[in-house]
């Protein structure tokens, strides 16, 4: 089975690899500082779901120490000057703050030289006109990409993990970004409590019959992380976590539903090992993505 993978796009898009620098925009949240509620979504650990993110500090040097750090990873044949980079706002609601604080920010991340594309990760309930406008000039002097943390489309799983906003939210926000020719890219996670294989396809499916056509998508694995209001109420009340085979069968299905345009950004993801209560088999990186990949090839 074929899919479109974000490591093809990137090299179709600027013609080589592209890496990712996991930067801080210094934001809190509407979910966490009172305005809708305290503590975040229920799952979302203390670093706001961007647990390896640089801390806040200057951009400039946030984008040094980032390089430093994926730099190590690089092929050595690779030439510094050649490297590209996506600057990634990971951390908390990126787009909740002072406009025009941001718009410096994200200009001024826009700047360097090698740096490819700016993602910008946020809430859809975060998205007034004044920051859609600023997002769409940004868009003019390189590639913008909006990642929304959706989960789910179903409104009792939403309301247990307290994500504060309603799907008529979502779709305002996916239509106005839309507009103004911005990459969207959604957020999915599947083995959220209380919800069956098919209630997370039923997710997947709607997503897949959007219009304006989805642009990309991060399928995500249920983290149970210590420290979060999640894990309190699983140490109460431990519910079924995915099992390897489960999450597979999942992952398959959801790509031969998606339109074979939407790039696939990820397919599980990484929660600090030193956290994680479960699923603990996701702490096995290698044997997961080996997992997936056969799965994948013999669909």
């Amino acid at each position: 089975m074929n899919y479109h993978s974000l490591s093809d796009h990137l090299k179709e898009t600027f013609g080589t690899k592209v890496y990712k620098l996991s930067l801080s925009a210094g934001c809190t949240c509407p979910n966490r500082d009172g305005t809708l509620g305290y503590g975040g979504c229920t799952f979302c650990s203390e670093g706001g779901s961007g647990d390896f993110a640089e801390a806040p500090a200057p951009i400039a040097e946030q984008i040094t120490r980032a390089r430093r750090r994926v730099d190590a990873k690089i092929p050595a044949r690779i030439p510094e000057n050649e490297r590209r980079y996506i600057a990634y706002f990971q951390s908390f609601t990126n787009t909740y703050g002072d406009p025009a604080r941001l718009r410096d920010l994200f200009f001024e991340a826009a700047s360097f030289p090698e740096i490819a594309a700016v993602s910008i990760g946020t809430r859809p309930d975060c998205l007034p006109d004044e920051i859609l406008d600023m997002l769409s000039d940004l868009n003019r002097v390189k590639p913008v990409w909006v990642e929304l943390g959706l989960q789910t489309i179903h409104e009792r799983t939403a309301h247990a993990f307290h994500r504060g906003y309603t799907l008529p939210v979502f779709e305002d926000a996916y239509k106005r970004l839309k507009e103004r020719g911005i990459t969207v890219i959604v957020h999915v996670i599947f083995g959220l409590p209380g919800e069956t294989r098919e209630d997370m396809l039923e997710t997947v499916a709607w997503l897949a019959g959007l219009s304006p056509r989805l642009d990309g998508i991060k399928l995500q694995l249920l983290h149970i992380l210590e420290g979060t209001q999640m894990a309190e109420q699983y140490k109460r009340d431990p519910f079924p976590l995915l099992t390897l085979e489960e999450y597979t069968d999942l992952i398959v299905t959801s790509l031969k539903m998606l339109p074979t345009e939407t790039v696939i950004h990820r397919m599980t993801g990484d929660g600090p090992k030193s956290k994680l209560i479960g699923p603990m088999w996701s702490a096995d990186k290698k044997r997961v993505l080996n997992t997936l990949t056969k799965a994948i090839r013999e669909a």
